[in-house]
């Protein structure tokens, strides 16, 4: 507050508390630069000034919306909060509020903002911005020179520290009215105010009493002050609420209390006039703007030291933080039954803060965030298609790639009848599952000749003709899949049955002849089908005494001549034609007479 007055000499000159809402470190930090006219974004992730953004004039307080979208800054010489879209750093809009406004929070639903600011000599207001709209909808007179704003975690209460009345009014957000004054004499000029993560307890920095007063917000009285460093000016808590983090203007420290014994627990130096301190949600830094040397100094809180010094504008003077965008770079699987239920495992940046998971705008069940790249979620159920999937954290919501449902894979459970030739032609009945929309029905690796679905549950197919006689897998294919191979769905080929025939032979023999030339002549038939058998080998003997061997023609005739012993030929007076089978086809023989004439 000292160094407000120094600098802008009037009445209305504030120091702002600093708001966060943030994710993680990674998110840009924004800096008020009070006689810069301009907001820093730092990034600490890179250690970089990533934007210098020009407001309006004299800016004090800084807020970033809980979806991290925008953020509000209080132009204490403009009259006017400046609206600046963190995905670009620009100013998009300007809401003209009261006077000489100062500091500026979000409620907890992004729905409205809170402004600090003069009304008139003694009497301080707060506007009501409904950030919708962006219009000042309602104004609350609280006490002198509101310096410092903080809603509680529901949402229902508004603390603001009055700097020269030396006193807290307690807001109803649902009313837009005062409820309570919270002051005691030992706690002089508040100028910064914290809300616990839990709500139970709001802290505030007294400037000219260089203590914190801890306030129950159950009673709405001060049951502790706790003596810190001189002028305190601001005052942040660590997301877990065990610490809290005080900024001493004229000390050039920031005051580290244990808010569980009420405790001071290390002091840590800083730069000059230390006006704004920040907590990094993710618990691992600390922030704090030092107005009197135009740097921004970074607190380690494993270690309670300046690990780097930043330069920024002109007299920081307020600070807040905005989330990282979430980025989802990868979705496995990216598929699924339309029952749900299949584990998606979402990879990507900035996933620590998610909160939740939507499929085709159904929320995911059993969200879990595995680290800050990683999340998996069980997909719920949802009919046949591609749908979006997005991803919130921390208020903020963007597209996380799309997964596709499918309709369950068929599954065959059983066949009949379960055997046939290997001729084909058999009708065979396949029952199942999920079997509305198949494309195709395989015997093994061959397509069935014909097939029609009867119903989700049938399917009636003719079974096709096969080189090889045995057992086969049936299956079923639709845009889900093709049905997995198992022992209900298998058929048995059966080799066809043969019939080789034969004519009697008529011959003449010469006295003394030894030998004698024989042309034989046999048809083989399959008799499953009725139709001949062409490429077939027939082997002809007379008794055991080869004679010759011929392949089957397009009627399934086969005919050789070969020369045969004589006596062979008396001996038996016959021959055979004989067929040795082949995979899809069994064997035969035949017999018929060597008939001697003359």
């Amino acid at each position: 507050m000292a160094l407000a007055g120094v600098l802008l000499g009037t009445a209305g000159a504030v120091l702002p508390a600093a708001e966060a809402h943030a994710e993680s470190a990674a998110g840009l930090v924004y800096i008020a630069n009070l006689r810069g006219n301009s907001v820093t974004a730092y990034d600490p992730a890179t250690g970089t000034v990533a934007a210098t953004i020009p407001v309006g004039a004299f800016p004090e307080g800084v807020a970033v919306s809980p979806d991290g979208t925008q953020a509000y800054v209080g132009n204490n010489g403009s009259d006017s909060v400046s609206v600046i879209d963190t995905a670009t750093d620009t100013v998009t809009a300007t809401i003209a509020v009261g006077r000489l406004p100062g500091p500026v929070t979000f409620a907890p639903d992004g729905a409205h903002a809170y402004v600090g600011r003069f009304i008139s000599p003694g009497v301080g207001g707060v506007d009501v911005i409904d950030t919708a709209s962006r219009t000042v909808t309602a104004t609350v007179q609280v006490g002198n020179q509101p310096t410092g704003i903080a809603l509680t975690p529901d949402g229902r209460r508004a603390y603001v520290a009055n700097f020269v009345g030396s006193s807290v009014s307690v807001i109803d957000t649902a009313t837009d009215t005062v409820t309570a004054t919270i002051a005691r004499a030992d706690a002089r000029t508040p100028n910064g105010i914290a809300v616990a993560p839990d709500g139970a307890h709001v802290y505030t920095a007294n400037f000219n009493s260089n203590n914190v007063s801890v306030i129950d917000t159950a009673t709405d009285t001060i049951t502790a002050v706790v003596p810190v460093g001189a002028g305190p000016a601001s005052v942040a808590l660590s997301p877990d609420g065990h610490f809290a983090y005080v900024a001493a203007e004229n000390g050039n420290t920031v005051t580290i209390l244990d808010t569980g014994t009420t405790t001071v627990v290390a002091t840590v130096p800083v730069g000059s006039i230390p006006t704004a301190v920040l907590a990094d949600p993710d618990g691992g830094a600390v922030y704090v703007a030092n107005g009197g040397a135009n740097t921004l100094s970074v607190l380690d809180t494993a270690t309670n030291t300046v690990t780097a010094t930043v330069p920024t504008g002109n007299v920081p003077f307020g600070l807040a933080m905005a989330p990282a965008a979430p980025a989802v770079t990868a979705l496995v699987p990216d598929h699924g039954p339309t029952a749900g239920g299949t584990t998606i495992t979402l990879t990507g940046r900035h996933l620590a803060a998610t909160r939740a998971v939507t499929i085709g705008g159904t929320p995911a069940t059993n969200v879990t965030v595995v680290d800050s790249t990683t999340v998996t979620a069980t997909v719920p159920p949802h009919a046949a298609g591609t749908v979006g999937v997005t991803v919130t954290t921390a208020g903020r919501t963007v597209e996380a790639g799309s997964y596709t449902y499918q309709d369950p894979a068929p599954a065959v459970t059983g066949v009949a009848p379960d055997h046939g030739p290997a001729a084909g032609g058999t009708t065979v009945t396949i029952t199942g599952t999920h079997l509305t929309g198949a494309t195709a029905v395989a015997f093994g690796t061959t397509p069935a000749t014909s097939f029609t679905v009867r119903s989700d549950t049938q399917i009636t197919a003719t079974a096709p003709a096969t080189s090889t006689a045995g057992p086969v897998d049936v299956t079923v294919t639709t845009p889900a899949g093709t049905s997995a191979a198992g022992a209900v769905d298998r058929y048995a080929y059966t080799r066809d049955t043969t019939r080789i025939t034969a004519d009697p032979l008529l011959l003449a023999i010469a006295p003394g002849q030894l030998t004698v030339n024989l042309r034989l002549s046999a048809t083989l038939t399959d008799t499953t089908t009725g139709r001949p058998v062409p490429g077939a080998t027939v082997t002809f003997a007379v008794g055991a005494t080869p004679v010759c061997t011929a392949v089957t023609g397009a009627d399934g005739t086969a005919t050789c001549t070969g020369a045969c012993p004589v006596l062979t030929v008396l001996l038996n007076l016959g021959y055979t034609a004989g067929y040795g089978g082949a995979p899809n086809l069994d064997p035969a023989t035949a017999r018929a007479g060597l008939i001697r004439i003359g």
